[in-house]
């Protein structure tokens, strides 16, 4: 059983953590008024800066057209598949990276020169290498994604408390054993920390590669919109994206959770 002062706590948690989500929602919603307003009052020019008003009729316009939920679908697949490879492989190799002191100090200044690299330069190259397709696209945001979270995670691995480090050493664990029983463990919240970078990185790579060869996705509508000057549907993009953004950090923080609890 809890005291009445542990339950009062929470209780005030509880409240602060209301107040925070009332409050930012009103900000939109005072951000939306404000927009139509000036919209209304011709204030802003509502043909270049559009409106609230503007927008749910674009969206429902691509809503009864049947392309709403084809180009959201195909954004959010890219960049799963992105995010999961960019995952995976910046795992693999700062844990090679970890292993191996001489290939950490190989492959340092290549992920330093890559990182530096502008990807939207190596445009025709991943075309031409991948095809005008969704290869390509996927291929962008690893670029994007892998070197960041390859650095994140190997700064994890390498701030492990070496005491603890030592301590295993002196109980004769292996690499292997040391590996999985301290350095992931003790490196959790840094690696979740890069997931929720990769998911971002991973959501501009694939819009990027849209912006170059792609026929579906928010990335194109927003394109696409800019082409023919239709500026309703270039912000109609811009707050889709918006949306996917905010809904795909909320399954990494969901995802957070559940290893933090598991590993408690």
């Amino acid at each position: 059983m809890f005291s009445l002062e542990h339950k009062n706590y929470l209780k005030k948690i509880k409240r602060k953590n209301l107040y925070v989500r009332i409050t930012q929602i009103g900000i939109i919603l005072l951000f939306i008024i404000i927009w139509q307003l000036l919209s209304d009052f011709g204030i802003i020019n509502s043909f270049i800066f559009s409106s609230p008003k503007k927008v749910v009729e674009c969206l429902v316009e691509l809503h009864l057209k049947g392309d709403l939920y084809n180009h959201i679908l195909i954004t959010v697949w890219e960049t799963t598949i992105s995010f999961i490879l960019g995952t995976l492989i910046g795992l693999f190799i700062a844990t090679l990276m970890w292993w191996s002191s001489f290939f950490a100090k190989v492959i340092d200044p290549y992920l330093t020169v890559l990182n530096s690299l502008p990807k939207v330069a190596l445009g025709p190259i991943i075309i031409i290498w991948a095809g005008a397709g969704m290869n390509s696209i996927i291929l962008m945001a690893l670029l994007i994604s892998v070197i960041v979270t390859i650095i994140s995670v190997y700064q994890g691995f390498i701030n492990t408390d070496p005491i603890k480090i030592k301590l295993m050493k002196s109980f004769k664990a292996t690499k292997s054993q040391i590996y999985f029983k301290l350095l992931l463990p003790n490196s959790l919240p840094t690696i979740i920390s890069a997931l929720k970078i990769n998911v971002s990185m991973s959501l501009i790579g694939v819009i990027m590669g849209e912006f170059l060869v792609s026929k579906e996705g928010i990335g194109y509508l927003i394109m696409y919109g800019s082409q023919v000057f239709n500026l309703d549907l270039v912000i109609t993009g811009i707050i889709i994206l918006c949306v996917v953004a905010v809904l795909m950090y909320y399954i990494i923080l969901y995802i957070e959770k559940k290893l933090v609890k598991s590993n408690n």
